[in-house]
This record gives structure tokens, C-alpha cells and sequence, in this order.
């Protein structure tokens, strides 16, 4: 398992294997361990997937939920020598642009936050700009606006893997 230095983004498709990268990267490293969690259960289908992410999961692990005020769950969490998994970027989105919130200002607040972070961090992501280009504006927005959010987190983190069918590629060192 690679280690990574003090920030990593986990990078792929829709079931990729990225989330199950970013924890074994996450448990490799030591120390205290905070899942942070973004997801919200509005429907059956997402329940028994927070439920089967919360399975595979051990008693190591703290988790917090933060799914508008992430910022504020990666400062409240932060200590030397721990290690804090984000998942996912791309649902945090999601959960901004239906509040309605101001996605550039929330994504300048995480930069800001990860470069004062103190512990080791690791944000998972869906790479969404493989696909067609989607019918409706709410769709293409949420494109851009993950889009953009990566690209600001991947120059900010001194690590960035793609996980594609299971095998993470290092993209930045």
C-alpha cells in the first residue's frame, strides 16, 4: 500500500474501488482515524449504502457526519497524527448546490482549510467529466461545479490517485 505524505485526493468513476482505496490507504497510516462523512440518507437506496460503508468499517474508526459544513467537521477533528477520510467530495456538492449555497466561497473555505490542517487527510471524489454531456442545467451544473472543485483540491493536496476497476494510479506525488 503507497503511503502518502499529508494530503491525498482519491480520484474515479461510480464504483471504482476508490472508496475502499482511500480507507486502506487510511488505516496503513496509523493513528487516530475520523471518517467523515458527507452523505445524506433522503431515500432507501442510500440508507443501505451508508449502512454497507459504515459495515466495513471497524471500531478504529470515529465518524462525523458534515454534509453542508465540512470545513468546520475537518477543523473540529483535526489533531497531529491523526487521519481523516472524506467521503465524497462530489456528494458534498450535490448537498451545497441543493441548499443552494455558494459553491465557490464553500470550495475556497476547504482549500483554506486543508492547507492549515495539521493531521493527514484523504477526500475522496467521483470523476465526473467522463460522460455525455447531461440534458438538463441542474445536471450540467453539478458537473462544472465538481469539476471545479477537484481541480481546486487536487493543486491544493500533495497527492492525487485515480482508481480505476479497482487499481489506483498515482497522478500527482
Amino acid at each position: 500500500m503507497p503511503a502518502f505524505t499529508k494530503s491525498l485526493l482519491v480520484l474515479g468513476g461510480a464504483r471504482s474501488g476508490k472508496s475502499c482505496h482511500a480507507q486502506a490507504v487510511a488505516e496503513a497510516s496509523g493513528g487516530a482515524l475520523v471518517f467523515i462523512a458527507t452523505a445524506q440518507a433522503f431515500d432507501g437506496e442510500m440508507t443501505d449504502r451508508i449502512a454497507r460503508h459504515r459495515a466495513d468499517r471497524d471500531r478504529r474508526w470515529r465518524t462525523i457526519e458534515a454534509p453542508l459544513a465540512l470545513s468546520e467537521a475537518i477543523s473540529a477533528a483535526d489533531r497531529p497524527g491523526a487521519t481523516l477520510l472524506v467521503d465524497c467530495l462530489t456528494l458534498w456538492a450535490s448537498n451545497l448546490l441543493l441548499a443552494e449555497a455558494d459553491t465557490d466561497a464553500a470550495a475556497a473555505a476547504l482549500v483554506a482549510t486543508l492547507e492549515q490542517t495539521s493531521a493527514r487527510i484523504i477526500l475522496v471524489s467521483n470523476e465526473v467529466g467522463f460522460g455525455i454531456v447531461p440534458d438538463n442545467a441542474l445536471a450540467r451544473r453539478f458537473r462544472d461545479v465538481a469539476g471545479l472543485l477537484n481541480q481546486r483540491v487536487a493543486a491544493a493536496v500533495s497527492q492525487v490517485d485515480f482508481v480505476i476497476a479497482g487499481l489506483p494510479q498515482r497522478l500527482k506525488r
